[in-house]
């Protein structure tokens, strides 16, 4: 409001502020305060204070520490380290960080979530708990530790006169990189001021917790749940070791699609087939059509010679089979493709494995490729089809190739001795007749386990309903 005309006569300039009364006017609520001319800056000296841009160090250095000291983050009613009888109870296990190296953006934010809701709940009264711990990462780790021993010209195999004492060697060297490495994130998580329980820090390779991975292994095991069984996995040659899907990823490359021609073995002509990978041929089991492919029926059942090899295979039919794709035929190699797999598991076809664990040509072969790496292999495969008029033509082709992202190798579909989780069967010791992956799917459709946003519950139903059963050789 203007002030009045008695005050505008004689009194200084007037400034309303709402914040430092210093008269009352006749009107509620209304203050005056007499602030000096403008022209005079006024003097913030706390403000002055302040540092241009936040530092966190300092206060880093000073209040982890402190809410450590004085038992903040114990596990129960507001930090007191026991819980309160009849009050609800709230706990959070920390996803446990790869040991291999170092806190990212990534996990300050998740941390800062769980750091949040476990304060919330702690002052909230409830008896509260935030596990912290560290994770093994075996392969990473591995990698990890490889590299700094080939930087001082060294192989995990070098390490010791015997592959046993080798071994026990670098598993050693792999500890000492874990004291140093878990080390590092803890005192990251420390810095940040996580209020976990810090007494029950845990590591996945702990004495406990692998008693516990013994015993539920041994468990699911005699409810023939934990099976063993030679199956594709992705195998990575020079990890010498299956890798999750997780750790596989597609990379479009340039590369050719071969046209190859196998004969009848009538003599009545030729089929031609085209791959991106010739050198599997020395595997294949079968042809396959589609079996209402017009240009095809009437050879399904025949034999074909498969070049290069002494041996013939049939011809048989599987709706898999695009008609529109290529020349419409398809070769089957059931120990290198996952496809593959499926059909020959329908067919009943024989798997012969022409690869070494090392992604050399086996005794399974002619002798002529034996020993031979895939890529030299396939570049001798080649020229020999080419030298016997089997090979059609050659076009350029882009394809998506498996690439571990660990170590860059391309990963070769290998049929090996793995452990299995039976993920779609019913144990028939299981009180409630229910699949392990019927009771996930169960647990969402129940409402018990809730997905924020909750568009994601179909992309969690499409895969539960489509698992396969789960290689737990190295997980």
């Amino acid at each position: 409001a203007p002030p009045t005309h008695q005050q505008s006569r004689g009194s200084p300039a007037l400034k309303w502020s709402a914040n430092l009364p210093v008269s009352r006017l006749g009107q509620p609520g209304r203050f005056l305060h007499q602030l000096p001319p403008m022209s005079t800056p006024l003097q913030q000296p706390g403000l002055e204070s302040l540092s241009k841009s936040f530092e966190p160090a300092a206060l880093e250095a000073h209040w982890g520490p402190e809410w450590e000291k004085r038992g903040y983050g114990a596990a129960g009613h507001r930090g007191t380290g026991a819980p309160v009888a009849g009050e609800p109870a709230f706990s959070i296990q920390l996803p446990p960080p790869n040991v291999t190296g170092t806190l990212h953006m990534g996990h300050a934010f998740n941390q800062t979530i769980m750091d949040s809701l476990t304060r919330y709940h702690r002052m909230r009264g409830f008896n509260t708990l935030w596990v912290p711990g560290t994770d093994h990462a075996g392969i990473a780790t591995q990698i990890v530790v490889e590299r700094q021993l080939q930087e001082q010209g060294i192989s995990r195999y070098d390490m010791g006169p015997t592959p046993p004492e080798a071994r026990k060697n670098f598993v050693s060297k792999v500890w000492e990189w874990k004291e140093k490495s878990g080390n590092t994130i803890t005192t990251q998580m420390r810095r940040m001021g996580d209020s976990v329980d810090w007494s029950r820090e845990y590591f996945t390779m702990d004495d406990k917790l692998s008693a516990v991975v013994t015993d539920t292994f041994v468990k699911l095991y005699e409810q023939g749940l934990i099976y063993r069984g030679k199956r594709l996995v992705n195998w990575d040659p020079k990890l010498q070791s299956a890798v999750s899907d997780l750790e596989v990823e597609s990379e479009e490359k340039d590369g050719s699609l071969w046209h190859i021609a196998y004969p009848l073995a009538d003599g009545s002509g030729s089929l031609t087939v085209a791959t991106t990978r010739p050198e599997t041929m020395l595997g294949d089991v079968a042809l396959m059509v589609h079996p209402e492919d017009a240009r095809y029926t009437h050879l399904i059942g025949k034999m074909v010679n498969l070049p290069l090899c002494d041996r013939q295979i049939p011809v048989i039919a599987d709706e898999y089979v695009d008609k529109e794709f290529g020349t419409g035929v398809v070769k089957v190699t059931p120990a290198h493709d996952q496809n593959d797999y499926a059909v020959g598991q329908r067919h009943k076809l024989p798997m012969i494995v022409v690869l070494t664990l090392q992604a050399t040509i086996n005794e399974n072969a002619p002798a002529k490729y034996r020993g031979m790496d895939r890529f030299v292999a396939r570049k001798a495969i080649v020229a020999d089809l080419e030298a016997i008029g089997a090979l059609v033509e050659v076009k350029k082709h882009k394809l998506m190739v498996p690439i571990c992202t660990r170590t860059g190798q391309v990963i070769e579909p290998m049929l090996t001795d793995q452990w299995f989780v039976a993920m779609s069967k019913v144990s028939d010791q299981d009180p409630t007749g229910k699949s392990i992956a019927q009771k996930a799917i169960d647990a969402v459709a129940s409402g018990d386990v809730k997905f924020v946003p909750e568009n994601w519950v179909n992309t969690y139903n499409q895969w539960m309903n489509n698992i396969q059963d789960w290689c737990i050789s190295r997980q």
